[in-house]
């Protein structure tokens, strides 16, 4: 069973609300982004967004493995990397869904009952870090799971976004599989909430906050 909770944190199927997230995709192709960028959109995910993010769910399930979980130390962290508001509720939000799923499998599991002791609602690599303890899913697991939802996010929300051949969002993901790796294992090398990359992407900042005010959308962000 050990081996299905890598499969299922990397399943964009999970019900989580994930199908509402486009991973910042929507928000620059409004800005201009057409299907030939979605690679270097990737790149420039993986070097930024998706390193913190999973360093983030690495030091969450860390600190779900202690005897008093706390998460608030890297929930600031995470939140303090995370400057623009419209970035911040969404990962609120989808963060709800994942501690939605971890409390009905496990509604007292400490690592899960430790998430509603925060100030405020996990932000969602918090709680895949909660989540990840309740499968259970190794350290490595989760980094890689979250590093790999950031691309599938992407080429899923590209099939409605951009459409072309559906295969080529098989072909984005495995080129991209060399720099997963790095975001992956520097996720890993971090070892408190203080030394969190802070790797932010400032375009896609304001990209989401032009997105924010937009009537007609598709996904949350």
């Amino acid at each position: 069973m050990a081996s299905l909770a890598a499969l299922l944190l990397g399943d964009g199927r999970l019900p989580v609300g994930a199908y509402t997230y486009s991973a910042g995709l929507e928000p620059a192709v409004a800005a201009g982004l057409t299907r030939d960028d979605v690679p270097a959109l990737l790149m420039a995910r993986l070097r930024t967004t998706a390193v913190t993010e999973a360093a983030a769910a690495v030091l969450a399930l860390r600190a779900a493995g202690e005897d008093r979980p706390d998460y608030g130390p890297v929930q600031r962290a995470l939140a303090a990397r995370t400057p623009v508001a419209p970035q911040r509720t969404a990962s609120a939000a989808l963060g709800r869904g994942v501690h939605r799923l971890a409390r009905r499998l496990a509604p007292a599991h400490p690592a899960v009952t430790a998430l509603s002791a925060l100030d405020g609602r996990p932000l969602r690599p918090v709680a895949l870090g909660a989540l990840a303890a309740v499968l259970p899913a190794t350290e490595e697991e989760l980094a890689h799971a979250v590093v790999y939802d950031e691309l599938q996010t992407i080429a899923s929300a590209a099939l409605k976004l951009l459409p072309g051949d559906p295969l080529d969002s098989v072909a984005w993901i495995l080129a991209a599989e060399p720099e997963a790796a790095r975001a992956a294992g520097t996720a890993l090398a971090v070892r408190s909430p203080g030394l969190l990359p802070a790797r932010t992407a400032p375009l896609t900042e304001q990209w989401a906050l032009d997105h924010a005010r937009r009537e007609r959308r598709l996904f949350l962000a």
